[in-house]
């Protein structure tokens, strides 16, 4: 079977410090892993069935790969480098930010190159229809967030406003989204709450459609996963939420 000319890039999975920061951490793991998209690289992970995927083992409360490359503290507390976690936990003992040498090792270790894969599949790759920048999102909006304290839908799209990804194609992608997931109308949004971070604006449409995925965590984690003497994952939603993923793009690729 063809593989879907898709490429997938999933920024936020990841649950590793980088070794550069581990003197200077002081968040906890929980509260690392509350600000994380957790399980998106199992979710998303079809890598025998599509053309291509980008992700990363770095946590991204450490380097957020989905920011402009300038984007940083004061000016933005949830840049690349971040000051505090989207609940407003503080992560380092000091500014790290302000060490600019520091800043500058993890921009080429970690930030940089997974933007140099991604340009070097789009460049090399004509054969590709689609790209997909895809994450999870919290049941009910943060302290740092465009919605705070407002429930979530299941699944929401980013197209930019259409600027990233035509509304056809974006409304096509949400049929099928809905159909896999057995959604109802409204439980699918498109650009609200998020119409898309700086991979698909920077790569929508450049050359190939580029659609912001959010998948609301209430589908998969149950309450007290962070808690490890409670953990509870259910590993079997996580399986049925890969598959109905891949069923989804079966569906729009039809």
């Amino acid at each position: 079977m063809a593989l879907f000319p898709v490429l997938l890039s999933i920024p936020h999975g990841g649950d590793q410090i980088p070794s550069e920061l581990v003197a200077h951490a002081v968040i906890s793991k929980q509260d690392m892993l509350a600000d994380s998209d957790a399980f998106t690289r199992e979710i998303y992970g079809i890598k025998k069935d599509v053309a291509f995927i980008v992700d990363t083992s770095i946590a991204r409360i450490y380097v957020d790969l989905n920011r402009a490359a300038s984007d940083l503290p004061p000016v933005n507390p949830d840049g690349i480098i971040k000051s505090q976690s989207c609940h407003g936990v503080r992560i380092y003992r000091h500014d790290l930010w302000q060490n600019q040498s520091l800043v500058n090792i993890l921009l080429e270790k970690y930030y940089h190159p997974y933007h140099q894969k991604i340009q070097t599949i789009l460049g090399q790759h004509n054969n590709l229809e689609l790209m997909l920048d895809c994450h999870s999102m919290e049941a009910v909006g943060p302290v740092i967030g465009p919605d705070q304290g407002i429930e979530r839908p299941a699944i929401c799209l980013g197209s930019r406003y259409g600027q990233s990804c035509g509304p056809s194609i974006v409304k096509q992608m949400a049929h099928a989204m809905r159909r896999a997931f057995e959604l109802k109308a409204d439980q699918l949004t498109i650009d609200q709450p998020f119409a898309g971070g700086y991979i698909t604006k920077h790569y929508g449409n450049n050359p190939v459609p580029c659609i912001q995925i959010e998948l609301n965590r209430r589908l998969y984690l149950e309450k007290g996963w962070l808690d490890e003497q409670t953990e509870q994952i259910n590993t079997q939603k996580i399986t049925e939420l890969q598959q109905k993923f891949r069923y989804a793009l079966e569906l729009f690729f039809a």
